[in-house]
C-alpha cells in the first residue's frame, strides 16, 4: 500500500495584535476548509494538513529581506509553505482602506508566477463594514496579478459581524465562512498536486488539465 501525500492548506494572517480578529478569521476559514475536505473522504483518501502563518512573527525578517535580498531560514520556510500549498487562505486587516503593509510586503517577496493556478480565499477584517470593498478593489487584483485563482466567495468581517447570525437580507459571518471554505475545498480537490504546473500521466484524459483562463471563468460564473 502506497502512502499518499497530504493535502496542504495554508492560511496567512497579517494581524498585528494578540488576540487578533484577523487570526481568528484565518483559523475559522482553515477549519471550514478542512471540515469540507474531510467530508469528501469517500472520494479522497488523503490526509489534510492545515497551517497558519502569522506574519507578525516574521515582520523583521520580511523587512530585512526587502533591503538585503536574503531571507532568513524561517521566512524562506514560510514562503515555501505558501507556494507549495494545495490551497491558500489570505487574511489581512484593513489599513487606510487597503491591505496592510505587512501583508503586501510578504507577498511582494513571492515570485509572481509561484502561485499560478493556486486556489485562494481572500478575506479581511475591519472596524466597519464600509471597508468591505477592499476585497474587490485591492486583494482580488493582487492575486490576479500573482496568477492565482480566487474563489468566488470572499469574506469580510467587521466588528459587528462577530457573534451575528445574520438576517433575512444578508448571510451571517459563519455562513460566509462555510461557503468560502467549501469553495476552496472543491478547488483543492480538483487539483492533483501542489502548485500550478502538472505533468499529465498515462491515466489522464483529454480534460485532465484545465487551462488557467477556463478555471477562472468557471469559478466566476458559478
Amino acid at each position: 500500500m502506497f502512502a499518499t501525500t497530504p493535502l496542504r492548506v495554508v492560511a496567512v494572517s497579517a494581524g498585528l495584535s494578540q488576540p487578533s480578529s484577523t487570526r481568528l478569521l484565518a483559523d475559522r476559514l482553515a477549519a471550514a476548509t478542512r471540515e469540507r475536505l474531510m467530508a469528501e473522504q469517500d472520494r479522497n483518501d488523503r490526509d489534510v494538513e492545515v497551517r497558519v502563518i502569522e506574519l507578525r512573527d516574521l515582520a523583521v525578517d520580511i523587512a530585512n529581506h526587502l533591503v538585503s535580498g536574503f531571507p532568513s531560514a524561517g521566512l524562506r520556510e514560510a514562503i515555501d509553505a505558501v507556494t507549495e500549498a494545495d490551497g491558500l487562505i489570505a487574511v489581512t486587516p484593513v489599513f487606510t482602506a487597503s491591505y496592510s503593509g505587512l501583508f503586501k510586503s510578504f507577498f511582494d517577496l513571492i515570485d509572481h508566477t509561484a502561485l499560478t493556478g493556486k486556489p485562494v480565499v481572500i478575506a479581511a477584517t475591519g472596524g466597519t463594514a464600509r471597508h468591505s470593498l477592499v476585497l474587490e478593489h485591492a486583494l482580488r487584483p493582487l492575486f490576479a496579478y500573482l496568477r492565482a485563482v480566487t474563489v468566488p466567495t470572499s469574506v469580510y468581517a467587521a466588528s459587528e459581524d462577530w457573534g451575528s447570525s445574520g438576517d433575512e437580507y444578508a448571510e451571517g459571518l459563519p455562513s460566509r465562512i462555510r461557503r468560502a471554505g467549501g469553495e476552496l475545498a472543491s478547488a483543492v480537490l480538483g487539483r492533483t498536486v501542489s502548485g500550478a504546473s502538472r505533468t499529465p500521466g498515462l491515466d489522464d484524459g483529454e480534460d485532465a488539465i484545465v487551462p488557467f483562463e477556463q478555471q477562472l471563468a468557471d469559478l466566476r460564473l458559478d
